[in-house]
């Protein structure tokens, strides 16, 4: 055989071996997507949580971790300064003291003015009997020189008695006629009020004022109180940004990057920590037959390529994937327009078993159902 038939030997070899390729590729994708839709294979990923101080910022004060480190939910992360913080909770509790102090100096005046009020009614209604009887007193007495005067005038005109003994009359009588103004007096104790003749029934407008000025010093109380509330919810909103001033790991997990270090200016939301989570899944793609008999919250069981260990998991995510032409990049074999469903399937924390190892799930999993 001459080199010019080898070389078309060879050729012909070489032709037949690629229409044999294009047949199986046209009939056996061999793409990742088709590949993981046979094989029903996914790779175990860790959730990540990225930390990070909640609305506040500041100089980072301590790093308390580092790269690598294993941490438990509640675990200190960060710590940043917290003088200024520390500095605005005492001179709001200063405030609140203030406050507290006004309001008890407010409510100890308020009931010394009602006492006050209480004695000067009981003092007013002892001076408005007391006025009250000289009121009577002074009546009875002019009636009584009236009556003497009028006699000893009819004596005096029989000429029964001296013109001095008229003149006496007539004095006493000007001097009880004085003593009438004693009226004036008990008018002015009453204030205005109505004399009942039952003295402790009487409303003085003198001790009505003094208890409604008293009365009104409640609003200035609640006045008071209303600024002391707002500082103890200022008090609040301080010991709460100073607790977020510390930073704590939400979950247990493992340290897979700090971002921040000591002494760094850390400004609110912006990831300091990257944490990798006990929570780990992995994806299958299955097709729309056995997406049929399944649902989120079944119970999957895979095993481990490496081990042959079994993994059982939990259905979180199940929905319609990707075009398959998107997820191939391509539209060989006409297969652009056919349905995957995506399964993503969260799986417990077992010795044995770590992220990044490979997890695959057998067809019997879809058809026992």
């Amino acid at each position: 055989m001459n080199t010019r038939q080898k070389a078309l030997r060879t050729g012909a070899i070489f032709i037949a071996v690629l229409i044999v390729a294009g047949l199986l590729l046209l009939y056996k994708g061999n793409d990742a997507v088709a590949i993981g839709m046979e094989k029903k294979e996914g790779i175990l990923t860790a959730e990540q949580v990225k930390m990070s101080f909640d609305s506040v910022s500041g100089r980072l004060l301590k790093e308390a971790v580092k790269e690598g480190d294993t941490v438990k939910a509640g675990d200190v992360i960060m710590e940043l300064d917290s003088t200024d913080t520390d500095l605005s909770i005492e001179r709001t509790k200063a405030q609140i003291a203030q406050l507290d102090a006004q309001i008890r100096s407010m409510g100890g005046t308020q009931a010394v003015n009602y006492q006050k009020a209480d004695s000067d009614e009981q003092q007013s209604f002892r001076q408005i009997d007391q006025q009250r009887a000289a009121v009577s007193a002074a009546q009875a007495t002019l009636k009584n020189s009236q009556i003497d005067y009028n006699r000893k005038s009819a004596l005096l005109d029989a000429g029964a008695i001296a013109k001095s003994q008229l003149d006496d009359a007539e004095m006493a009588l000007n001097v009880a006629e004085a003593n009438v103004t004693q009226q004036q007096l008990l008018d002015k104790l009453l204030s205005g009020a109505r004399d009942t003749g039952n003295t402790d029934s009487i409303s003085l407008p003198t001790i009505a004022q003094q208890r409604e000025a008293a009365g009104n010093m409640s609003n200035d109380i609640d006045a008071l109180t209303q600024q002391k509330q707002a500082l103890v919810v200022q008090l609040k909103q301080l010991e709460v940004q100073k607790e977020r001033l510390t930073l704590r790991a939400p979950e247990d997990g493992r340290v897979i990057k700090v971002l921040a270090k000591e002494g760094e200016m850390v400004a609110a939301g912006t990831p300091v920590v990257l944490l990798e989570s006990d929570r780990s899944y992995y994806d299958i793609y299955i097709s729309e037959k056995q997406a049929q008999g399944l649902s989120e919250g079944d119970t999957i069981t895979g095993r481990t390529v490496a081990g042959d260990k079994s993994v059982p998991g939990t259905v979180r995510l199940l929905t319609k994937a990707p075009g398959f032409a998107d997820l191939k990049q391509s539209r060989e074999k006409g297969q652009a327009d056919l349905t995957a469903f995506q399964v993503r399937i969260y799986v417990e924390p077992q010795d044995g078993v770590m992220p990044g190892m490979t997890i695959g799930v057998n067809e019997r999993e879809f058809t026992k159902r």
